[in-house]
C-alpha cells in the first residue's frame, strides 16, 4: 500500500498550487481506481495539523473539520487509526492541543497511563497527570 507524506495532504486540502494539486489528484484517483487504499501514518497527522494551524492559519473548528473528514475518507488508511479518533475527540472537548491529546491516546492504546506532562492543558485529559 502506498503512503503519503503531509505535504501531499496538504496541497489537496488548501489547493494554494496548482500544479501539485493536480499531482495529489493524479496519483489519489489512480489508487482508488486500482483499489488500493493509501497510508497516512500517524507522524504525518500529526505534522499536518501543525501546518494547518501554523502555516495555513486554520483555526480548531476548521482543523476539526478537516481531520474529520479525512478520517472517513474511504480511500484512506490511518495507523493508529482509533488513537487519532480519540485524540480528535479529546481535542474537540477540550483545551489541550491536538498533539498533546494524541500522546495521551496513543499511551492508552498501549495501556500505559497515565501520560505525566507539566503541562496544565494537557494534564486536564483523562489519562493525563501534571507532574509537580
Amino acid at each position: 500500500m502506498p503512503a503519503l507524506d503531509s505535504n501531499v495532504l496538504v496541497r489537496y486540502i488548501v489547493q494554494d498550487d496548482a500544479a501539485q494539486l493536480a499531482a495529489a489528484r493524479r496519483l489519489i484517483r489512480r489508487c482508488v481506481a486500482q483499489g488500493s487504499a493509501l497510508f497516512v501514518p500517524v507522524t504525518v497527522v500529526l505534522e499536518l495539523e501543525w501546518v494547518l494551524r501554523s502555516g495555513f492559519g486554520f483555526g480548531k473548528d476548521e482543523v476539526l473539520q478537516t481531520l474529520s473528514s479525512l478520517f472517513s475518507a474511504a480511500e484512506l488508511s490511518f495507523e493508529s487509526e482509533r488513537a487519532l479518533e480519540v485524540a480528535l475527540h479529546l481535542f474537540r472537548k477540550g483545551p489541550a492541543g491536538f498533539a498533546d491529546c494524541l500522546h495521551v491516546a496513543s499511551a492508552a492504546q498501549a495501556g500505559e497511563q497515565p501520560l505525566w506532562t507539566l503541562d496544565k492543558a494537557a494534564a486536564s485529559l483523562h489519562g493525563a497527570a501534571q507532574l509537580k
